[in-house]
């Protein structure tokens, strides 16, 4: 059974407290800003109370994706080397490593499930397979603790292939669940826990704001027995929400509602806590509301369509379900409106300094919804003694090439067996590695 920890307030402010004694960050107005204000190392609070009311949005439009400029290069701290692992592949975005090191990864756009399989030395570009095809958009990979399986997600389907480390890499696979809704947010991402008994799917929202679900059903008190606390209706049935499987796909339960577009799931380092990054609503101002970074607690709701960030109400919805509005969680971190956190991995590896290790890398993908680019980089949200402290910093930047281009849109973040940090990059069509290198 998952136990979920919810820190008290004056926790959260204690370890934020240290951090800023520590180190300047940014809060209020000081921490929205673009695609200049980013550096590595330069850190971030966004606070419930420093939100703006909703405005009109501004006009806005998605970035170029344009080619590696000449000499280009991430940024990344002090002391850490980035580099190009792997390239030629058409819309990464999931990685998963395998027990053994291999490391697969879904090609979206090709709707197909690519293996890379480590050179001597763990040296870049390597070899590559593709191991499974005709897909339908797979984004989420998992492996349970037997290791026996590789579990996909394709936008509409959760599929158990036969896994083999020593012998062919994937056989013929098990359809477990075809019954995933189709359109809209089309991500779905697996997570197991740790004895294996569970695994959580991820199902984003089919709309920005859920204005067409249509009227709430007769017997909302029965809908909400079987659907769960806050669930939504109409054409977004059984979406915006984490849903609990059994490892065959027989058994399927509402874990938790109101996430509009939970796209990326890990647990946190020694416990069972689930965490997700969500990627918020648009059309509400170029600094509302926060996308953001969470514990999943069994059973609560967050928010989405009627509420943003605990009971703010979003004028969408104005007075509908107000008996909501006491009961909606307020996300314990909260990132820059529209940067689209697309990944999420806890570090709890060996080869970056001891002050990482505990913490959460986050890739922001970046959003088409803001007049200033904003994301487009690597983020680190920092903990004090395993609890949230809702600080972020810049990690890895420097994707940016201009108000309307950027070259570099990062995806999914992993932890290799050597202890680096990999995410992919489906604006430039690569992975990159993040060592430790001292100097």
């Amino acid at each position: 059974m998952i136990v979920i920890r919810r820190w008290p307030l004056v926790l959260h402010l204690c370890a934020f407290a240290s951090l800023a004694a520590a180190q300047s960050v940014r809060m209020g107005a000081d921490a929205y800003g673009d695609w200049r204000t980013d550096a590595p190392g330069v850190r971030r609070l966004i606070r419930p109370s420093d939100l703006p009311p909703p405005v009109a949005p501004q006009g806005s439009a998605s970035p170029r994706v344009v080619p590696r400029p000449e000499g280009a290069q991430p940024a990344a701290p002090p002391g850490f080397a980035v580099e190009l692992y792997a390239r030629g592949l058409s819309g990464p975005r999931t990685l998963r490593f395998a027990p053994n090191g291999d490391l697969f990864v879904a090609e979206s756009r090709a709707d197909r499930i690519s293996l890379l399989r480590r050179n001597a030395g763990d040296a870049p570009n390597p070899q590559r397979a593709i191991v499974a095809s005709g897909l339908d958009g797979p984004f989420g990979l998992a492996f349970p603790p037997s290791a026996n399986f590789l579990y996909v997600a394709t936008a509409t389907r959760i599929l158990r292939y036969p896994y083999a480390p020593a012998g062919a890499p994937l056989g013929a696979p098990e359809t477990l669940f075809d019954k995933m809704p189709g359109g809209g947010h089309w991500t779905r991402d697996l997570v197991f826990s740790r004895d294996g008994a569970t695994l959580y799917v991820s199902v984003g929202s089919l709309s920005n704001a859920g204005t067409d679900m249509g009227p709430a059903p007769a017997d909302l008190a029965a809908h909400e027995r079987e659907h769960g606390r806050g669930a939504s209706w109409g054409n977004e049935l059984g979406r915006a929400s984490v849903f609990a499987f059994a490892p065959d796909g027989r058994v399927r339960r509402p874990f938790a509602n109101g996430l509009r577009n939970c796209v990326a799931m890990a647990l946190a380092p020694a416990r069972d806590d689930l965490w997700c990054v969500v990627n918020e609503r648009d059309q509400m101002g170029d600094d509302l509301p926060p996308d953001y970074a969470t514990r999943v607690a069994p059973g609560a709701f967050y928010g989405w369509p009627w509420f943003y960030i605990g009971a703010n109400g979003d004028p969408r919805h104005k007075g509908a379900r107000r008996d909501l509005a006491g009961e909606a969680r307020t996300p314990d971190v909260l990132i820059q409106p529209h940067s689209a956190p697309l990944g999420l991995a806890f570090y709890e590896a060996q080869q970056f300094p001891p002050e990482y290790r505990g913490h959460a890398f986050i890739a922001l993908h970046g959003s088409w919804n803001r007049a200033k680019r904003t994301g487009y980089k690597i983020v680190r949200a920092l903990f004090e003694n395993g609890r949230p402290t809702g600080v972020y910093e810049d990690f890895v930047t420097g994707f940016v090439a201009s108000d309307s281009a950027v070259w570099g849109r990062p995806v999914s973040v992993a932890v290799g067996p050597d202890g680096a940090l990999y995410f992919s990059d489906d604006g430039g069509d690569a992975i990159w590695r993040v060592r430790y290198t001292g100097k």
